[in-house]
């Protein structure tokens, strides 16, 4: 039974259970670094199975495997705050007004499956972790990601809004 009886999302849950896993663990670390991976995956099944990820469906493997692999690189001891378009724009002085940052944020919304988002996501991801300003918030992408294939155009409008300077904080507003 949880502590605190506030709601909390499947993806605040595996951030927290990866975050305890990870410390003063290194063969863990070792194994969700290659979650995200097609060839090396594998070897972090035994932990994403252990949460309850569903590793047949592909889009669950990959979606869970791209955080957890992010948070094992990234080294961070709690979830961020700030939400990918944020941390995409955090990675440039001009913040959103940096084409770079623009053409970066363009191809993430046009991704039409998780699959894709997830690809598209893995080297942005490696960008956030080296360069942003801003700590990514995890568990609400890991939570966009699960919801995608139901609700990609809310989900990218919220990415898109986030950018741009107008984020949409309340998940239940439509």
């Amino acid at each position: 039974m949880k502590q605190d009886l506030k709601y909390e999302s499947r993806g605040q849950d595996f951030i927290r259970f990866v975050l305890i896993r990870l410390k003063d663990n290194k063969s863990v670390a070792a194994a969700l670094r290659r979650a995200d991976n097609a060839s090396t995956e594998d070897q972090s099944w035994e932990y994403m199975a252990a949460f309850g990820v569903d590793l047949e469906k592909s889009s669950d493997r990959a979606s869970f495997g791209l955080i957890a692999a992010a948070i094992a690189k990234a080294k961070i001891s709690d979830d961020g705050a700030y939400g990918i378009g944020q941390a995409i724009a955090g990675c440039y002085k001009e913040g959103n007004r940096s084409d770079q940052a623009k053409a970066k944020l363009r191809r993430l919304l046009a991704c039409d499956t998780t699959d894709e988002a997830c690809a598209v996501l893995r080297p942005l991801l490696q960008l956030i972790n080296a360069k942003s300003v801003r700590s990514l918030k995890f568990s609400r992408l890991l939570d966009d990601l699960l919801k995608f294939q139901w609700d990609s155009s809310k989900i990218k409008a919220r990415w898109a809004s986030d950018f741009y300077g107008n984020p949409i904080e309340k998940e239940g507003k439509s």
